[in-house]
């Protein structure tokens, strides 16, 4: 017999709102600790160094974190100019200096060169794997990294304001695999003055907005008492929000759990299509393709309550 799973069997999103100075793996395994969950992951890294949404899956609610990840993401960060680090924030060290500064026209004017499809070489100090290492480990070893640039989406691209001379405030919003780092770095070089992240926080990663994040702080007060701290939770299937539901019967959950095809009826079932959620009695069961009218699971969840009714 397999060893029983450590900790609870709950399934759900937890929106973190992540404070400075943590980082995302250590904030994953501070929220897993707190509501005692048998295991959990996140949606897409932030830097120890930037705060903001980081949302949580818990139990079943990993097998949606793909889903997550893959959505937009919104940022509101400060730039610095006039100095580019070797990491592209605050915590580098100084590559590069200028005494120019770019006024809000100049600013303003190459903005659309960041807009929609664009080229973009992310930072030495990223994790993307050279080799199976880290980028980053290597970079922090002293080895000159050249990373190739590669296609990411930029929907909206904004100045906010300019406090003073040295400093710029935007708004974001972007695809999967884009670094915000890399745009201060982008924009110092196009302007002739350099520049780096001094301030960077997430205030959207689709469908979680900055208004459902909660912070660690209130979290940490709740130690020990579940039911409050399961009250913060988000369902699987809200997760998912955007993606094709198909209803199923009782029966046809039984049948998903053991793998096998369910052939779709009704005049507006789908007949092709991807990502598509099997939903029992408000439960997200099953995400799969839709294929010639027929519906093939692909991820199963096992802990969904309603649904176990049909097991």
């Amino acid at each position: 017999m397999g060893r029983r799973k450590k900790g609870r069997a709950i399934s759900g999103w937890l929106v973190l709102d992540k404070p400075y100075d943590f980082g995302s793996t250590q904030a994953v395994g501070k929220i897993r600790w707190l509501f005692d969950a048998q295991k959990a992951g996140h949606a897409g890294t932030l830097d120890p160094l930037a705060t903001g949404v980081l949302p949580i899956a818990l139990g079943e609610a990993t097998k949606t974190v793909p889903y997550v990840t893959d959505g937009e993401k919104s940022y509101r960060f400060t730039v610095q100019w006039g100095v580019e680090t070797n990491t592209d924030d605050a915590e580098g060290e100084a590559v590069n200096t200028s005494e120019k500064r770019p006024n809000r026209s100049q600013i303003e004017a190459i903005l659309n060169d960041y807009i929609g499809d664009i080229q973009q070489a992310p930072p030495a100090f990223s994790a993307i794997k050279i080799d199976g290492k880290r980028a980053y480990a290597e970079a922090r070893a002293g080895r000159e990294i050249v990373l190739d640039a590669r296609t990411v989406t930029i929907e909206t691209f904004e100045l906010i304001e300019c406090p003073d001379d040295n400093h710029s405030v935007f708004e974001v919003t972007c695809g999967k695999g884009t670094y915000v780092r890399a745009l201060a770095r982008d924009m110092g070089r196009q302007l002739g003055c350099y520049g780096h992240i001094q301030q960077l926080r997430r205030t959207y990663v689709e469908p979680f907005e900055e208004v459902d994040a909660i912070s660690l702080e209130t979290l940490t007060t709740l130690e020990g008492n579940v039911d409050a701290l399961d009250k913060f939770l988000i369902s699987p299937l809200e997760a998912m929000d955007g993606y094709t539901e198909i209803r199923m019967s009782e029966d046809e959950v039984r049948r998903i759990r053991m793998g096998n095809p369910i052939i779709l009826r009704g005049r507006d079932a789908p007949i092709e299509e991807e990502d598509v959620c099997a939903v029992y009695k408000g439960d997200l069961v099953a995400i799969g393709d839709v294929e010639k009218g027929c519906f093939q699971p692909r991820r199963v969840l096992q802990t969904s309550q309603s649904a176990q009714t049909a097991l």
